[in-house]
């Protein structure tokens, strides 16, 4: 890792993250106060202290702000159409069992558009992380309503505000199969850390939802402040409750916000199901491929 020169002639270390980022694409996208790019460094120092072998690791993100992410990491990245991240990660991970695929994106690409593939890849238990951003509105095309816009909150499509039931999306997670299901806030930077780093190393669908503000929309229609002030109420207002009962974790408008690892359990992954079922089922006849037999006893051991 090399060294930043100061005009002093003093010298620095190199920002540790700088590995996994595509310096090149900086000054990112994003506004100021949005809580993405911190989410991205949490990101990136759990993979740093991982035990993942980074070559074959693969991120792929949706359309929208945090549909951006996956072109600023240092790795296999692709950035794919609205709504099909999670199909597009199931291809990666059918075709080459050996990947660790991680899809991040936003809660709009991932549970509007996204939100049939999400509840069958959770429900097949498809060997994969998905990271969510939640900023509760859709931030890049004009800041109309998501799925996880929270009751009586204004957006440019419900100016009056919102009146459709949100998304409990820890709850939508565990009641479709997910093995790992976490929220944290973007303030929570140390536990997200952690979490992300406990979520790509298990097998099977695990899911983190990230609060993170959105200060140029939701907090200014919602006259929320800056990103600040939406980051000391995440502070002021967060519960950690490891293991609640997901049903119990919804959000309301400015109200109290559970956090924690809520799900931590073992169920067999898509792939491991697959070959089991066919090799029961045709014996000798059944061959699979080189990468499928590779990883079935690599993750049997």
């Amino acid at each position: 890792m090399g060294e930043v020169q100061l005009f002093d002639d003093r010298a620095v270390p190199a920002n540790p993250a700088e590995d996994l980022l595509r310096i090149d694409r900086i000054p990112h996208i994003w506004c100021p106060g949005c809580g993405i790019g911190t989410t991205v460094n949490c990101f990136v120092r759990a993979l740093e202290t991982s035990t993942l072998d980074l070559q074959k690791t693969a991120i792929v993100s949706g359309i929208g702000c945090t549909g951006r992410v996956a072109g600023y990491i240092n790795l296999d990245s692709f950035h794919t159409t609205h709504g099909r991240a999670i199909p597009f990660a199931t291809g990666l991970k059918l075709a080459n069992p050996e990947l660790k695929v991680i899809v991040y994106s936003g809660d709009g690409d991932l549970t509007a558009i996204g939100g049939n593939h999400f509840i069958h890849a959770a429900r097949r238990n498809a060997d994969m992380t998905v990271i969510l951003v939640n900023n509760m509105i859709y931030g890049m095309t004009g800041g109309q309503a998501a799925p996880t816009t929270p009751l009586t909150a204004t957006a440019s499509t419900m100016p009056y505000g919102n009146y459709e039931e949100p998304f409990n999306l820890p709850f939508l997670a565990d009641s479709c199969g997910a093995v790992y299901v976490a929220r944290w806030t973007a303030f929570h930077v140390r536990h997200l850390t952690k979490a992300i780093k406990e979520a790509v190393q298990k097998k099977g669908f695990s899911f983190i939802e990230i609060l993170a503000p959105c200060p140029t929309l939701y907090s200014r229609r919602n006259k929320l402040g800056d990103g600040m002030e939406q980051m000391q109420f995440y502070r002021d207002n967060s519960e950690i409750k490891h293991g609640a009962d997901t049903k119990s974790v919804g959000l309301d408008f400015q109200g109290r916000i559970i956090v924690g690892k809520f799900v931590d359990r073992e169920r067999k992954p898509f792939q491991e199901a697959m070959f089991d079922h066919l090799n029961k089922h045709f014996g000798n006849l059944y061959v699979p491929s080189e990468e499928l037999r590779s990883y079935n006893a690599k993750n049997r051991n």
